[in-house]
C-alpha cells in the first residue's frame, strides 16, 4: 500500500508580487511531492509567506507566524517555514525572536524550498546584517541584497487565483530611490525577464484558461531597462496582445517617469489591452515629492494626466497617495485635496506614512502625528467617495461589457464580473442581480454584456443582455 504524500499549507500575505512568490513556492513543493491543501491547520509543513513593506504588514506577517506556530504545537513533528520580505529584512535576529520556526528562506532563494523540505534541520544560511534594536518588530539596517533570482516560464507554479485570470510577474527588485521605500532592500536592483520567457509562460496560461493576464512587478514600465530596450513595456505588450485565448491585459505599478507615448499608443491600438493605468503619484504638493524623492511637480503631474486621458480614450486612472508624510504641513494636504478634486481619479488608494529604518525618510525631523495622519486619510478617502459615486453615475442605463466572474464574494444570490477598467480585488465589480428567463449561466472568464440599473459609491449593478451588439 502506498504511503501517502506529505501535504503543505501556505498562508500568503501581502500584494500581488508575493502571492506570484507563494505559487511558485506551491508549484516546487507539489513538484517534490507534497499534496497541497488549503487548510494549513491540516497540513504537515506551514508555509508563511511574509510582508515586511510597512509596519502594519509586518505586525501582520508576526501575528500570522504566532498563528501558525500555535497550530503547529498541536501536532508533533509538524514543522513551520517562514519565507518572503519579513525574512529578507530580519534574517538575524528572527530565529532568536521565533525559535518555533523551523526554518527561514528568503524572497531569493525561494528554490531552495525543496531542500529545506528533504532536510528538516537545515535552513538559508543568512547573509550578514548591521542591526539596530528598536523593541517591537526587529529592526535592521542593510544594503540591498546582491540576488539574481527570477523564476522563469519553466519554474513550477500552482496558482491560487480564480481559473479565469493570473498574474505574471515580468520583473524583479526596484532601482528608484523613494525615501520611504524599503522594497529595494528586500527585493534588490531591477532585473527583467525576457520577452521570449513571458509570452511562453502566457502562453501556456491561456491554454489551461486564464483569459486575463495582469503583469506586475516593482515598477512595470521600467520593464527591459537592464536588458537594454527602450520601449520593453511597449514592446512586450504587443507581443502579448497577439496570443490567442487572452481576452484582457493589464499592467499594474506604473511610474510617472516612464509612460512614454509609444506605452500609449500601444495601449489605445490594442483590443485586447485594458485602458487601465495603475500609477502611484504618492502626493501632489512639489515640496513633498521632493522630500519623498519623487519626480516632478504638481504642474508635472496634471500635464501627464492630460496626455494619458487624450491618447487612451476612456482611460480609468488609479493612483495611492501617502499622507503623513514627515514635514507634511495642512497646506501641504490642501494642496493634495485640491488635485485630487480637480483630477477626479477612478480609483484612490490612501495610505499613511509608515516609518520604516532603513529608508531616507526615517531620519527624518518634523514627525506627523498619528492621529493627524489617520485624519487626513480619512478625509481623502471621503472626498474620493464622493467623486466616486458621482462619476459611476454616468452608466445608468448603459450597457457594458464584463467579464464574468460567477457567484459574488458578498452572496451566492447575485453575481459578479468587472468592466476592463476594474482590476481585481482593488477596485469596483459590477454586481449582477438578473439575467433573462432560461439564460444559461456564463462560465468565468466569459464575456457578457450587461445594463447598468443602479450604482452605488464604487460597484455598479446589472443585468444581463443577451445577444446586445455595441
Amino acid at each position: 500500500m502506498t504511503a501517502p504524500k506529505p501535504s503543505l499549507g501556505m498562508v500568503s500575505l501581502g500584494c500581488p508580487k508575493n502571492l506570484v512568490d507563494s505559487e511558485v513556492m506551491l508549484g516546487l513543493a507539489a513538484q517534490s511531492g507534497y499534496a497541497i491543501t488549503d487548510d494549513a491547520g491540516s497540513a504537515d509543513v506551514i508555509v508563511v509567506n511574509t510582508c515586511g513593506f510597512i509596519e502594519a504588514a509586518k505586525q501582520e506577517s508576526i501575528d500570522t507566524i504566532l498563528e501558525m506556530a500555535a497550530l503547529k504545537a498541536e501536532r508533533p513533528g509538524r514543522r513551520l517555514i517562514v519565507a518572503g520580505c519579513l525574512v529578507e529584512r530580519y534574517r538575524q535576529q528572527l530565529p532568536a525572536e521565533l525559535p518555533e520556526v523551523d526554518a527561514f528562506i528568503g524572497t531569493n532563494e525561494l528554490e531552495q524550498l525543496p531542500h529545506l523540505l528533504r532536510t528538516p534541520a537545515a535552513t538559508v544560511t543568512p547573509r550578514p546584517v548591521v542591526l539596530r534594536p528598536r523593541g517591537g518588530v526587529p529592526q535592521r539596517e542593510r544594503t540591498r541584497p546582491d540576488a539574481d533570482y527570477l523564476y522563469s516560464e519553466t519554474t513550477p507554479r500552482q496558482r491560487t487565483t480564480p481559473r479565469h485570470y493570473a498574474y505574471v510577474k515580468i520583473a524583479e527588485g526596484c532601482d528608484h530611490p523613494c525615501a520611504f521605500c524599503s522594497i529595494p532592500q528586500m527585493r534588490g536592483h531591477l532585473r527583467s525577464r525576457r520577452i521570449g520567457s513571458i509570452l511562453a509562460e502566457v502562453e501556456r496560461l491561456a491554454e489551461e484558461g486564464v483569459r486575463e493576464i495582469i503583469l506586475i512587478g516593482q515598477d512595470t514600465t521600467s520593464y527591459g531597462e537592464d536588458l537594454g530596450l527602450k520601449q520593453g513595456l511597449a514592446d512586450l505588450l504587443r507581443a502579448l496582445a497577439q496570443v490567442q485565448g487572452i481576452t484582457w491585459i493589464r499592467f499594474l505599478y506604473a511610474y510617472p517617469t516612464r509612460i512614454s507615448d509609444a506605452l500609449l499608443d500601444v495601449l489605445a491600438s490594442e483590443p485586447k489591452l485594458c485602458p487601465y493605468i495603475d500609477m502611484p503619484l504618492q502626493h501632489a504638493a512639489t515640496r513633498m515629492l521632493h522630500a519623498m524623492r519623487r519626480p516632478g511637480s504638481r504642474s508635472f503631474m496634471e500635464k501627464l494626466i492630460a496626455r494619458i486621458r487624450e491618447r487612451v480614450p476612456g482611460v480609468a486612472l488609479r493612483t495611492t497617495f501617502i499622507v503623513g508624510y514627515p514635514g507634511e504641513t495642512q497646506a501641504d494636504f490642501e494642496v493634495l485635496l485640491d488635485f485630487c478634486a480637480a483630477q477626479a481619479f477612478d480609483w484612490v488608494g490612501v495610505f499613511t506614512y509608515s516609518d520604516e529604518e532603513g529608508t531616507p525618510a526615517f531620519d527624518l525631523p518634523d514627525k506627523v502625528p498619528s492621529r493627524t495622519a489617520e485624519a487626513r486619510r480619512a478625509k481623502l478617502m471621503r472626498l474620493q467617495a464622493r467623486l466616486s459615486k458621482q462619476r459611476l453615475k454616468q452608466f445608468k442605463r448603459r450597457v457594458v461589457e464584463v467579464l464574468f466572474e460567477g457567484p459574488s464574494d458578498d452572496s451566492d444570490l447575485i453575481w459578479q464580473g468587472r468592466m476592463a477598467t476594474q482590476a481585481p480585488g482593488i477596485d469596483g465589480r459590477v454586481l449582477i442581480t438578473d439575467a433573462p428567463e432560461g439564460f444559461a449561466p456564463p462560465q468565468p472568464g466569459d464575456l457578457v454584456h450587461v445594463e447598468i440599473t443602479a450604482t452605488h459609491t464604487y460597484d455598479l449593478v446589472g443585468r444581463i443582455v443577451p445577444n446586445h451588439r455595441a
